[in-house]
């Protein structure tokens, strides 16, 4: 623990081993009040025990999803975030756009948890607030029962002892309480790899020498820089002349400062409004986060009194960040350190348990202080490219793991991986990862060097919708594979049994992994399976068509948002009648309505049948129904 964090605790009364509760169920809310009064009667700081499976360290869409898949598999999670919305860089503080693979333009949008957050957010936020979606955030995490949320609570200081990490220190300022929270596994979701650091395990900083992994994108000598962070803005049309007045210390800018900076819309901007060079980005950062307020004044002064841009007379600032939106900071050191060339030429690794897609996008630490370099030097990929699972925990803790921008990667390939929708992948797998190693009391590395474990953990990602390559249905479990497939119409190239192909999207193979049969006022088609002998089923799984092809994402922006269907994606099945059968008779019927979700999850008292009959009564607008997958299982 370093000095001003002993002495914070000394200023309270405590010293860094006097923290001794009593413990607390990390599902009870509200907790035991445990407060001291120190003499005289004055109450002190709050102190609470927490007790779990897995603790979550950062409340971005990386931490998300990783508390979410840890929950919904099984384990108790704390999710500790130190703001008071949930989201990040995605979140109504900073407002970046959530984007991955879908800039492929092809058909590898991201699944899973993502896109339920996604879905969620298009059909209730059709309004597109960013405050709604920190809802939609918000009510996702704290409707899961298995997950104790703490806002506005930063962690403070961490205990480790060998290779196992043993507890965090929290501190919530508002509540005035001092967490120590006991767990099995952690989830370092920090962005700024904090828990790693404060722990001890190995990092990465900076921009390699290009000889140290062959990268074209490295550098001739290694550095300790990286990109920088920035600052958004908002503005809106009054209509009527909105004049502005820059403050004493904005900077300054000419024409010739937009060289390479291009204002191509003025209700959004802009992420080139970027800073790094001299600044260390976490130690340097109120200061830095001034300079980039001084650059995003500058930048609205020129829009607003310049007369380049005379469409900006009725427009004002309705919103300007305060948060900066990061990309670059530490990277933990895992048992692979994925680099450039691993992003251009993909590679099947056998670990793989998620994906990414955006170009390799490097930008020049020297941001706004330099406008006469490019802002980014963009490599487009012509495919995605598989995330093994190696790069997802630390190489000297058996039991931290990490998700997000800090992955164990190269700085040339993190120029890919540290998009929001790709480190949402990585949460869900590090989060279905911890709860796996932790019902079989195994390591990350362990399960790694058990190609049985590993496959295990592949089929239950894939089982849950997360975003793959090459990875096929083949759960033994799953008694939907064992069955014979027929239905009432199917469309050439469409048919029926695709459906137990083990192939749950489009992965551009010239085959299309789903049933399609047309659907009309007066035709609901039906598909069927059916077994040689009875089966006993509680649960049917369903994956529909939601339109991986387009982008999904809430911005700011309106020309990110123009070619998005907000609401319910057409292609979605969202009626359809389920009939269990059992020698011909009905022994179970249930309709579902309302359905926008692609992962589509019906659960019923386990029941024997031989056949299992869908029937689609109406979609969310498409003339076909379309269905990639059906699952049964026993439970």
């Amino acid at each position: 623990m370093n000095e001003n964090r002993r002495d914070f605790l000394k200023a309270m009364s405590f010293s860094s081993g006097a923290f001794f509760f009593s413990p607390v169920d990390s599902s009870l809310a509200p907790q035991e009040d445990l407060t001291k009064k120190l003499q005289g009667g004055t109450e002190i700081y709050k102190k609470r025990q927490i007790i779990t499976d897995v603790v979550v360290i950062g409340g971005g869409m990386s931490g998300i999803c990783a508390a979410l898949a840890a929950a919904r598999n099984g384990a108790k999670v704390v999710l500790v975030q130190n703001r008071s919305r949930l989201g990040g860089n995605a979140s109504s503080e900073i407002r970046m756009h959530i984007s991955g693979s879908s800039q492929l333009k092809q058909v590898w949008r991201e699944t899973g948890l993502l896109e339920e957050l996604m879905l969620d957010d298009s059909v209730l936020n059709q309004q597109n607030s960013y405050p709604m979606f920190d809802f939609v955030l918000y009510d996702k995490v704290i409707s899961e029962p298995n997950i104790t949320l703490l806002l506005d609570t930063a962690l403070y200081d961490a205990k480790a002892n060998g290779r196992k990490v043993e507890k965090v220190i929290a501190f919530c300022s508002p509540t005035e309480e001092l967490y120590e929270i006991t767990a099995k596994h952690f989830a370092d979701c920090t962005g700024d790899g904090t828990l790693a650091a404060l722990v001890g395990a190995e990092y990465m900083r900076g921009r390699e020498a290009a000889s140290k992994w062959d990268e074209s994108l490295g550098q001739p000598v290694e550095d300790k820089v990286g990109m920088g962070n920035s600052l958004l803005f908002m503005a809106d049309d009054f209509k009527k002349p909105m004049p502005f007045v820059a403050p004493p210390w904005a900077r300054k800018y000419t024409f010739e400062d937009f060289r390479y900076r291009k204002i191509y819309s003025i209700e959004y901007g802009y992420w080139w409004l970027e800073l790094a060079g001299k600044y260390d980005i976490i130690s340097d950062g109120q200061q830095l986060r001034h300079e980039l307020l001084s650059v995003l004044f500058g930048v609205w002064d020129y829009i607003k009194n310049s007369g380049n841009h005379p469409e900006s007379e009725t427009w004002a600032l309705t919103w300007v960040g305060m948060i900066q939106g990061k990309r670059e900071s530490r990277r933990i050191t895992g048992d692979h350190v994925l680099t450039q060339r691993e992003t251009q030429v993909p590679q099947n690794f056998p670990d793989r348990v998620a994906y990414g897609g955006w170009p390799l996008d490097d930008h020049p630490p020297e941001g706004m202080d330099d406008t006469s370099i490019r802002p980014n030097r963009a490599i487009h990929l012509k495919s995605p490219y598989s995330i093994p699972l190696r790069t997802l925990y630390s190489k000297d803790f058996d039991n931290l793991w990490m998700a997000g921008r800090n992955i164990s990667v190269s700085h040339a390939a993190l120029s890919s991986t540290r998009v929001m929708a790709t480190c949402a992948t990585l949460g869900q797998a590090v989060g279905t990862a911890m709860h796996y190693a932790i019902s079989r009391q195994m390591t990350g590395r362990q399960i790694v060097n058990s190609q049985a474990d590993m496959e295990r953990v592949q089929q239950l990602l894939l089982r849950q919708d997360q975003a793959m390559l090459n990875v096929k249905n083949q759960d033994p479990d799953d008694l939907a594979l064992q069955a014979n497939v027929s239905a009432s119409d199917e469309i050439k190239g469409f048919e029926a049994n695709q459906v137990i192909d083990g192939i749950n999207r489009d992965i551009q193979d010239g085959k299309s992994h789903q049933w399609r049969a047309r659907v009309t006022s007066g035709q609901e088609p039906w598909i069927q399976l059916a077994w040689n002998s009875p089966i006993k089923v509680g649960q049917i799984e369903f994956t529909f068509d939601t339109g991986l092809n387009r982008f999904l994402r809430f911005s700011g922006q309106k020309v990110v948002m123009a070619d998005q269907i907000r609401g319910r994606q057409p292609e979605t099945v969202s009626d359809f009648k389920i009939e269990g059968l059992r020698n011909g008779k009905v022994v179970y019927s249930d309709f579902v309505m309302n359905n926008y979700y692609r992962k589509y999850c019906h659960k019923l008292d386990p029941i024997s049948i031989d056949s299992l009959k869908i029937t689609v009564t109406k979609t969310n607008g498409d003339e076909f129904a379309r269905i990639f997958e059906i699952r049964c299982y026993k439970n």
